[in-house]
């Protein structure tokens, strides 16, 4: 599917202007220049078990081997095939793999990837975990790794400067990102991952949670890619021509088909109709799976009296610690009366904690934390789904994926999850959406509010505390979203990774 047209000179039949085309080769050069070019090294994989996931999951991780043999992905597939199987599981489902082509930009495209790799996992596939920024020696690697921390400072820094939010770091992720020039460049760059993909089989059904893997697939020849798009804003950032893009909501479907606003000199030819699917929300298995139950447990305990259970998972970037600070405060009342239990998942940003703990003195004193524990993690959020929880309970884990995953847990059994409008918005557990971190995030909270799974994104820390308090002591607003999670389920609005497990493979 990689074509002979140059897809950074025209996407999806628009043309692009021959000084940006020029702009986008010059860039894959520097960073060639800079990294050492490799695009005629040959780099051999091999798989091997993963913390948490794998063990959960049946993850395989794919790595640099240290020997030339190539990885023989269909044997390594048929040796450990799961047993697991859902309703949804087709004829010769088992030893099938299924690729995740993945980044690590925050936490939203690692939470992507491991709800792709339920869903394939149930669906009775092997996923494999391909993580394009874990090659260190590469030069693809390498370019995602400096792109990443100036994305990681810019999050930081729009929540320390509003005047620099307002005047470059918003502009940028909801229109910046948007323009189909931006998209040249990134195809380009794009090219300097191909290296890495040279043991996989052109035919492996690939799923890309981050549009960089995604374009690197295609270029590499690869026939049968999913290009798993995040967020709810159009953005010609998220096009990899050559695969077949899924969204996750009907508005992103029809700006995606009209390229909507990518171009606003011209009208541009719209995305054919054969390289876009609607899937629905990209959710894990064990938690779609588990819906009406974890939702009735939640109205039971909140309405027969119990605390509300808070989850505050902080993003990759730390950014919005003074809001979550100012967010603790007005919940510590609630928690020495037994009114609320709180939850905290810092990810694997030990220093955000210590900032929390700085900003709010009695946090130190009265957590329990739960840090570097997975096994404990697990177990304290299984024994909560039926059981008490009461307190400060605080999570952090050095290990990525016990850091991430940690949070699926803690979804399950708590009542109300605070957090910006990232990939959580997609997710079915009550949500109050306080404000983006990058403009592109908006629309994550409207889907949100429309769907009624969770609150309108509130960027006034006033308001916010108001809802918290208006949740507190009402606790049928609470009941009201899971009445709207356990009727969007019916619908199929979390079905979405299902979905694009069954397009990679061609289903």
């Amino acid at each position: 599917m990689s074509g002979t047209v140059d897809k950074a000179s025209n996407i999806f039949g628009n043309q692009i202007d021959g000084r940006t085309y020029k702009k986008a080769c010059a860039s894959k050069q520097r960073f060639a220049k800079r990294f050492g070019d490799d695009a005629n090294a040959t780099y051999h994989l091999r798989a091997e078990g993963l913390p948490v996931i794998g063990e959960r999951l049946g993850v395989r991780n794919l790595v640099m081997a240290a020997d030339e043999a190539a990885l023989d992905l269909a044997t390594d597939a048929r040796e450990h095939a799961c047993d697991t199987r859902t309703p949804r599981t087709v004829e010769g489902a088992a030893g099938t793999p299924v690729v995740v082509g993945n980044i690590r930009m925050g936490f939203g495209h690692y939470r992507i990837s491991m709800a792709m790799a339920s869903a394939a996992h149930a669906m009775g596939y092997t996923p494999y975990w391909f993580d394009l920024a874990s090659f260190e020696q590469t030069t693809g690697s390498k370019v995602i790794a400096s792109q990443n921390e100036l994305y990681s400072l810019g999050s930081r820094l729009s929540q320390r400067s509003s005047l620099f939010n307002r005047l470059y770091w918003e502009p940028l992720n909801s229109e910046g990102f948007r323009k189909l020039t931006y998209n040249s460049g990134d195809q380009k760059n794009a090219e300097l991952c191909v290296p890495l993909f040279a043991d996989l089989p052109a035919d492996v059904p690939f799923i890309g949670t981050h549009v960089w893997p995604a374009q690197a697939a295609v270029h590499a020849g690869l026939t049968h890619v999913v290009n798993a798009i995040p967020d709810n804003w159009p953005m010609a950032l998220h096009l990899a021509e050559g695969s077949l893009h899924t969204v996750q909501t009907p508005s992103a479907y029809l700006g995606y088909h009209q390229l909507r606003g990518m171009d606003p000199k011209r009208q541009l030819n719209p995305m054919p109709m054969e390289s876009l699917r609607y899937v629905g929300h990209y959710v894990d298995h064990e938690l779609v799976t588990n819906i009406e139950q974890d939702c009735a447990r939640r109205k039971k305990r909140l309405l027969g009296g119990g605390p509300v259970r808070w989850l505050i998972s902080v993003g990759g970037a730390g950014a919005q610690q003074d809001l979550f600070a100012a967010i603790i405060e007005r919940l510590l009342p609630y928690v020495r009366t037994d009114q609320a239990a709180l939850f905290i998942n810092v990810g694997d940003h030990k220093d955000v904690w210590d900032g929390l703990c700085k900003s709010v003195p009695e946090l130190a004193e009265h957590a329990v934390c739960h840090f570097d524990d997975f096994a404990l993690t697990a177990q304290l959020a299984n024994d909560a789904l039926d059981g008490d929880a009461s307190g400060i309970h605080a999570f952090c884990d050095d290990d990525i994926f016990s850091a991430v995953y940690s949070s699926n847990l803690l979804m399950r059994c708590c009542d109300v999850l605070v957090t910006k409008p990232s990939e959580f918005s997609f997710y079915p557990v009550p949500k109050l959406m306080i404000h983006r971190v990058g403009g592109h995030e908006a629309w994550g909270a409207i889907r949100a509010a429309e769907v009624g799974d969770g609150t309108y994104e509130i960027d006034d820390t006033n308001e916010v505390l108001a809802m918290i308090d208006s949740l507190q002591l009402d606790r049928e607003l609470i009941a009201f979203m899971c009445d709207n999670i356990v009727t969007a389920k019916a619908a199929g609005i979390y079905d979405g990774a299902y979905e694009v497990v069954r397009l990679a493979v061609g289903d």
